[in-house]
């Protein structure tokens, strides 16, 4: 995710267990290596030791002429993961396309997106239950897989995990964090929020100028004034001034909000670590707790 303190949302989750991981959007690459090497000095790793940290790159920025070595950048400062997504090359995750990553890219994991994501995905994906069942089907002996969209909860966690999947992906639940950036404004949109609140619309970059995303992505965020506008019939020069003058007023319902459909299971701001642990723990009583329809 390109949001405000995910370095310190990334940090705090790999604190307490889990696993951070933090998007560098359009960073240079003297930003990527700040953000890394404060992550290696608050966990106190030794200097030139792996971080354990993950660092997420979007293709189709990467696909932009550049002089400047972003990806070396984050590599020169040995981080346990890159995560690349959404460049031209790169396809959908979908069964045919997990098999092409699998024999030809050699990854060594692949994250399995259902449409309920918040944020960026493809415009056509399958719920993501029925998506990790088709890429466990077609490959059984393959990568990691790691499942994400609209996961919000440890039972649904536990769920992924007994259809097979190696490991979750949680973006939207971390946006609930004090170390989550973004502005009291934004984040008083996601409490109040419910399960229908989200939609999936290019309307969102149009306004938001982050136009660019390969054919067959979208973005979802909670819908507001930015789709009743697109749905009024608006040119896009009208929806951006309306976007413009709706910020200078400081207005909250034009506010670009990405968020997934698991935005609606939660209602409460708490630290990061919290959340790993409440997770964790909700994921072994779940376990547990299904454990014993097999005696």
């Amino acid at each position: 995710m390109a949001i405000p303190g995910i370095a310190d949302m990334a940090i705090a989750v790999s604190q307490a267990g889990g696993f951070g991981l933090l998007g560098t959007a359009f960073d240079s690459s003297e930003a990527v290596k700040e953000k890394l090497s404060n992550a290696r000095s608050k966990l106190n790793i030794a200097p030139g030791a792996p971080i354990p940290i993950g660092v997420g790159f979007i293709g189709w920025v990467l696909d932009k002429p550049s002089d400047d070595p972003r990806i070396q950048a984050a590599l020169d400062q040995n981080p346990t993961a890159i995560w690349f997504a959404f460049g031209d090359d790169l396809g959908e995750i979908y069964r045919a396309d997990a098999l092409r990553a699998t024999n030809e890219w050699k990854v060594d994991a692949l994250v399995v997106q259902g449409i309920e994501s918040g944020g960026h995905g493809g415009s056509e994906a399958p719920p993501l239950i029925d998506l990790l069942q088709a890429v466990l089907t077609a490959i059984p002996n393959g990568p990691l897989i790691v499942a994400a969209g609209g996961i919000a909860t440890g039972a649904q966690i536990a769920s992924l995990l007994t259809m097979g999947a190696d490991g979750v992906v949680l973006g939207t639940r971390f946006l609930f964090t004090h170390e989550c950036g973004w502005s009291p404004a934004k984040k008083g949109v996601i409490v109040s929020a419910d399960l229908s609140a989200t939609t999936r619309n290019m309307a969102f970059d149009e306004v938001n100028k982050s136009m660019g995303w390969p054919e067959g992505c979208d973005g979802r965020a909670v819908a507001n004034k930015i789709i009743d506008d697109q749905k009024e019939g608006l040119s896009l020069e009208e929806r951006l001034k309306r976007f413009d003058e709706s910020a200078a007023k400081g207005e909250t319902d034009r506010l670009v909000v990405w968020a997934g459909i698991g935005v609606g299971l939660t209602k409460e701001i708490k630290n990061a670590a919290d959340v790993v642990k409440e997770l964790n723990e909700e994921i072994i009583q779940t376990l547990e707790k299904a454990s014993r329809l097999l005696v």
